[in-house]
C-alpha cells in the first residue's frame, strides 16, 4: 500500500497546486451514442509531395485548395471510394462538424480502420498515434515504423480510441470543430494503404442531434469498479505516449484491503507524478499498447516508491497481455521462477483507464535492474575498474535490436547447428554507454572464456570446463521453465544473464527470466504450438543464418552427463513441489476465478476472442476455453517431458535407508504430516533439512511410536527428514510441502 515516503510526497504536490485525490477518471453519464462523422462523409484531403503547412489540423486553416471526396481513402483492399495512387506514402484528411451543446456530451469514440500508422487530431490537438515514431507532427515522408492491416475489409473490428469527458471539455468547442488524421504507410512500395474514420459522441440526455449509431458499432466500456486495483493514468493536457521521449503524467492506483476497488476512491495505493512511453517490439504494432513508466518527484528527477509493498524502485513496466488471450502467461511464469528461488519480475493483474479511456486487462510489473530488490547485484559505477569492484555486477541480454538496443559485442562462436550466425550481446544494467571501457571488456571476456571452455575438448571436466564460469542450478532452472512453457523466443531473444562480484561467488547465472507471452502453447510457428519436442533444438526446426537463434550453451550442456543428472535430480524435485501439475493448474484456476469480470470487459474493449492474433496457436471463442485450452496444453507438455528428460536421478527416492517401518502421511502435504513408526523410539530426534544440507528444525523423541510434523510456515520444495533412535539413523525420508 502506500508507503510512508509516498505520503509525504502528498506535500510535494499541493506546493505545485495539484490535489491528492483529483484525476479526471471518468465518462460523464451515457444516455446513448450517436455518428457525428462518417467514413464516407465529404473530407478535404492532400496527397503531399513536399511539406505540409504545420496549421493544416487547425479549425483556422484554410483547405480550399485541397481536393475534396467522400472518403474512404486508399487502395489495394478494394473498399475505398477515393482511390489513391499507387506507391502513396501519406495522406492528410480533414472534415468540420458542429457541435449543438458540449454540456450533453459524456464522451467520444473514434474509430479508425488505418493501414499502416496514423496520427489524429481533434481542433490541432493530438487524439492518438500508432506506429508513427517521434513526438510532434511527423513529416510528409515519415514511414510508419511497423505493417498493420486494416480490419473493415474483412470482416473484423476497426481500432478504436476513446476520448473522455476531460479531453472533450478541454478541446471541443460548441459549434465549428475539425477532425483531421494523416495516414502513413510503411513502405512505398506497398501493397496497399487504408484511412477510414468515424466519430461517434456518447450522449448524457435524451436528445438527439446527430445520426444514429449504426448497429455495428460497440460502445466503449466504462469502468466503474473492479476487483483488481485500478491504474487511472491522465497525461500532461491529454497528450498521446510516444515510444520515446517519456510524456509526464499522473497516476493514480486504488487497491482497497477488502472488498471492491472504484474508480471514485481515494488513491491509496500511490498517487503521483510519473513520466510514461510507449515499448515493445513485435508488440508495439499491436492496437493494446504495453507501457514503461518512471516514477518522478516535481523536479521530473526519479522518485523511489514502494508500490503493492515491492522493494522500493522507479521503473515500472504495465505490460499488455493481447496476443495472449489467458492475459497470465507472464504472471504464471513469474510465480514459478520465484518459487524455484531465483528473482523473477514481482507482478499485479491490475485494470487501466488512460486519459479517461479504458485499455483493458494489464500486468504492473517490475522492470529488471540492478536493485537489492530486484536483481541483487552490486551496482557497477563507472569508477569501478579494477579488483573485486570490476567483477560485477552486470546485467547481460540477448535480444533483438528492435527496441532500440545497442549490440556490445559480438560472440566469436557459431549459433547452435545448423544456425551458423553469431550470438549478439547487449548490455542493460549498466547500459553500454554509462560504461567504462574497461568494465566492458571485462564482462565480455569473462563471457567469451565462458564460452571457449564449452566449446573446448574437455567442457565437462568440473576445473577445466564450464563449471567454474556459471551457476548451473540458475542454468537449469532457466532451461526447465523455458522447455515447460516451450518458448519459442526462449534462450534466443529476451534472454538475460548476469554476474556477481568474486567477494559475492562471482558466477554468471542465467536469469532473470522474461517475455513469456509467446509460450505456453501460444505460438504457431516453429513448433512451438506442439506439446512434445526441446526447445534447445529450436534451430534444428527454425534455425537459419541471422542472428536470432539459439547460442550453442544448450546442446552443449546437455552433452555433460553430470549435468543431465542434475537437471533430472531437479526436474523430479520440482515436479514434487513447485511444478507439480495439479499446483500449476490449481493456480490457472484461480486466475480465471479472479479474472472473471475484468476478462469480460477486456474483452469488449478488445474483441478478439474468437479472432486469429498473430501468432495464436489456438483460438477460443471464450476465455473459458482459452484457459481450458491452456490448462490442457499445459498438462500434456508436462507428461511429455516426464517421458523425455534428459538423464536419471535414480538417487532421489522419498525414502532412503529404514531399518524400521515407518510411515509418513499425507506427502505431500500443505501443513501438517504424522510419522508412524512401527516400533517405540526411546531416546531420539527428528531433525528437518533443507536440500541444500541446512538444518531448519531439530525436535527430541522420548518414548513415542508417533510424531506430527508442521510445515506450513515453510516455503514449498523438498525437506529432508532425518531420524534418529540412540544417535543411530534409522531412517532418511524426504516430505514435499506443496
Amino acid at each position: 500500500m502506500l508507503s510512508l515516503q509516498h505520503t509525504n510526497f502528498k506535500s510535494f504536490l499541493l506546493l505545485i497546486g495539484i490535489s491528492f485525490y483529483f484525476l479526471p477518471t471518468t465518462f460523464g453519464q451515457i444516455d446513448h451514442w450517436e455518428t457525428v462523422v462518417y467514413e464516407t462523409d465529404i473530407w478535404s484531403y492532400n496527397v503531399p509531395d513536399s511539406p505540409v503547412d504545420e496549421d493544416w489540423n487547425t479549425l483556422s486553416f484554410d483547405a480550399g485548395s485541397w481536393p475534396t471526396g467522400s472518403g474512404g481513402f486508399g487502395y489495394g483492399d478494394g473498399d475505398d471510394n477515393i482511390i489513391l495512387p499507387s506507391g502513396t506514402i501519406s495522406v492528410y484528411q480533414r472534415i468540420a462538424f458542429d457541435i449543438v451543446d458540449t454540456n450533453e456530451i459524456g464522451a467520444a469514440a473514434l474509430l479508425l480502420d488505418y493501414d499502416d500508422g496514423f496520427v489524429a487530431y481533434l481542433n490541432g490537438v493530438e487524439i492518438t498515434r500508432a506506429l508513427m515514431d517521434g513526438a510532434g507532427q511527423p513529416d510528409y515522408d515519415q514511414l510508419a515504423s511497423g505493417l498493420h492491416e486494416a480490419q473493415a475489409y474483412s470482416g473484423e473490428y476497426p481500432a478504436q480510441f476513446t476520448l473522455s469527458k476531460f479531453f472533450l471539455s478541454n478541446n471541443l468547442n460548441m459549434g465549428t470543430n475539425v477532425l483531421c488524421i494523416q495516414t502513413h504507410n510503411e513502405s512505398e512500395f506497398s501493397s496497399d494503404l487504408s484511412s477510414r474514420p468515424y466519430l461517434f459522441l456518447g450522449i448524457n440526455t435524451t436528445s438527439s442531434d446527430y445520426d444514429p449509431a449504426p448497429d455495428w458499432f460497440n460502445p466503449p466500456v466504462i469502468l466503474e469498479s473492479s476487483n483488481l486495483p485500478i491504474v487511472i493514468i491522465n497525461t500532461t493536457d491529454g497528450v498521446s505516449i510516444v515510444d520515446d521521449p517519456k510524456v509526464s503524467a499522473l497516476m493514480g492506483i486504488v487497491n482497497n484491503e477488502t472488498g471492491l476497488n472504484y474508480v471514485t476512491d481515494p488513491f491509496n495505493e500511490f498517487y503521483g507524478l510519473i513520466g510514461i512511453e510507449r515499448r515493445g517490439s513485435s508488440s508495439g504494432t499491436f492496437p493494446k499498447k504495453a507501457y514503461g513508466l518512471e516514477t518522478r518527484a516535481p523536479d521530473s528527477s526519479n522518485y523511489n516508491v514502494s508500490i503493492f509493498d515491492w522493494p522500493i524502485d522507479n521503473d515500472w513496466i504495465l505490460y499488455a497481455p493481447y496476443t495472449d488471450k489467458s492475459l497470465i502467461r507472464n504472471v504464471l511464469t513469474y510465480k514459478l521462477g520465484n518459487e524455484m528461488g531465483e528473482y523473477a519480475p514481482r507482478t499485479e493483474l491490475v485494470e487501466v483507464v488512460l486519459n479517461g479511456d479504458y485499455i483493458g486487462v494489464y500486468v504492473f510489473m517490475e522492470r529488471i535492474k540492478q536493485n537489492p530488490g530486484r536483481v541483487n547485484i552490486d551496482k557497477m559505477e563507472y569508477y569501478d575498474t579494477s579488483g573485486n569492484d570490476l567483477t560485477g555486477g552486470y546485467i547481460v541480454k540477448v535480444d533483438k535490436t528492435t527496441g532500440g538496443g545497442i549490440v556490445a559485442w559480438t560472440s566469436p562462436y557459431a549459433q547452435a547447428p545448423p544456425a551458423w550466425g553469431a550470438v549478439r550481446y547487449q548490455m542493460h544494467d549498466p547500459e553500454i554507454d554509462e560504461m567504462h571501457p574497461l568494465q566492458l571488456d571485462y564482462i565480455e571476456q569473462y563471457i567469451t572464456d565462458f564460452e571457449t571452455a564449452l566449446d573446448g575438448p574437455d567442457f565437462d571436466d568440473p576445473e577445466d570446463g564450464y563449471r567454474p564460469y556459471i551457476n548451473v542450478q540458475s542454468f537449469i532452472d532457466f532451461m526447465i521453465v523455458n522447455e515447460i512453457s516451450k518458448n519459442v523466443d526462449g534462450y534466443r531473444i529476451s534472454t538475460f544473464l548476469h554476474k556477481e562480484r568474486e567477494s559475492e561467488g562471482g558466477k554468471l547465472k542465467a536469469g532473470p527470466l522474461w517475455d513469456f507471452n509467446l509460450a505456453w502453447g501460444n505460438a504457431n510457428y516453429c513448433e512451438g504450438g506442439e506439446t512434445d519436442g526441446w526447445e534447445i533444438y529450436f534451430n534444428s526446426v527454425c534455425g537459419g543464418g541471422g542472428d536470432l537463434n539459439n547460442p550453442f550453451w544448450w546442446n552443449r550442456l546437455v552433452e555433460d552427463e553430470n549435468y543431465t543428472h542434475e537437471l533430472n535430480c531437479r526436474w523430479q524435485e520440482l515436479r514434487m513441489t513447485t511444478l507439480h501439475t495439479d499446483s500449476i493448474l490449481a493456480f490457472v484456476d484461480e486466475m480465471e476465478i479472479y479474472l472473471t469480470e475484468a476478462a469480460e470487459r477486456n474483452f469488449q474493449r478488445w474483441p478478439i476472442l474468437g479472432s486469429y492474433v498473430w501468432p495464436n496457436n489456438f483460438i477460443g471463442d471464450t476465455y473459458a476455453e482459452e484457459m481450458g485450452y491452456l490448462r490442457d496444453w499445459t498438462t500434456e507438455r508436462l507428461e511429455w517431458m516426464d517421458d523425455n528428460m534428459f538423464g536419471s536421478c535414480e538417487d532421489l527416492s522419498l525414502t532412503e535407508n529404514t531399518s524400521q517401518n515407518i510411515n509418513i502421511y499425507p506427502n505431500p502435504t500443505s501443513g501438517e504430516s504424522k510419522l508412524m513408526f512401527s516400533e517405540t523410539i526411546e531416546n531420539g530426534q527428528i531433525i528437518i533439512k533443507n536440500m541444500t544440507g541446512q538444518t531448519l528444525l531439530s525436535t527430541p523423541l522420548i518414548n513415542t511410536n508417533m510424531h506430527i510434523i508442521d510445515l506450513s510456515t515453510y516455503a514449498p520444495a523438498l525437506y529432508n527428514i532425518q531420524i534418529y533412535d540412540n544417535e543411530t539413523l534409522i531412517s532418511n525420508l524426504k516430505i514435499i510441502r506443496q
